[in-house]
């Protein structure tokens, strides 16, 4: 019998998902990971596969979730909802609110600030709770788009590495889904029935990252193999893992 379109996707995405952790050595035994679940399709893929990976009997893992609720921006999920979706697959989820003030420093974009500042809780609440690794949802194509943004505004070789040692602090940022395609991520998404947000961000379209996307969907057409290009060069110059 035939596997369904269902399960060759559902296997595809497993695939990259196993080879990310092992390539770029993600995982240790016995970890306490949180999680930084947005509400978004990635962050959800991201708390689905992960849960299931904690079900395997090696590496051990302990998974807790976090909800970052940004009071002053206009950019909500449904709470009960990420509460059911995590209870359903066994993690713990915590909410915790936060805001920040656009007045403190124009020179950076509403972007980067809500960023900066989620990230700040995520450290907090990992501290915390003892937790030395943060899991993020960002994708292969999250991973590709910053690489070009940072050649075309920045000059720099670089990127969102799939596993970042911070320098100050024994923490560890982890990427499970970087060899994850977010075409697949989107179709998993719609046959899973994630829920999508209730509210979309003002600023979400106020940024160089959706011309990029553009740009590397024109990179793909001229070339399909230009993401694994891309990916390799990465590699090769230790971007990956820092």
């Amino acid at each position: 019998m035939q596997p369904t379109e269902a399960q060759l996707l559902e296997r595809r995405i497993w695939r990259h998902f196993s080879k990310g952790l092992t390539q770029y050595h993600l995982l240790d035994d016995g970890d306490h990971i949180l999680l930084g679940l947005s509400g978004g399709k990635d962050s959800l893929a991201l708390l689905d596969f992960m849960s299931r990976r904690a079900r395997i009997h090696r590496p051990k893992l302990t998974l807790t979730a976090l909800h970052v609720r940004m009071a002053n921006i206009d950019y909500e999920s449904d709470t009960a909802y990420l509460e059911d979706f995590a209870a359903a697959r066994g993690v713990r989820l915590i909410v915790r609110e936060t805001s920040f003030d656009l007045s403190t420093d124009t020179r950076k974009s509403p972007c980067f600030l809500c960023s900066w500042n989620r990230r700040k809780m995520l450290f907090t609440v990992a501290q915390e709770l003892g937790c030395h690794k943060i899991a993020l949802g960002h994708h292969q194509d999250d991973i590709l788009h910053t690489l070009l943004l940072n050649l075309s505004f920045q000059g720099q070789f670089g990127t969102m590495p799939a596993r970042l040692q911070m320098r100050k602090f024994p923490m560890t940022i982890i990427r499970p889904l970087c060899m994850v395609h977010e075409r697949d991520l989107a179709a998993w998404a719609a046959l899973q029935g994630y829920r999508k947000q209730k509210k979309l961000c003002p600023y979400e379209t106020d940024s160089h990252r959706s011309d990029i996307k553009q740009i590397f969907r024109q990179l793909e057409q001229l070339n399909p193999e230009a993401r694994y290009s891309l990916w390799n060069a990465l590699e090769q110059e230790g971007k990956l893992v820092e």
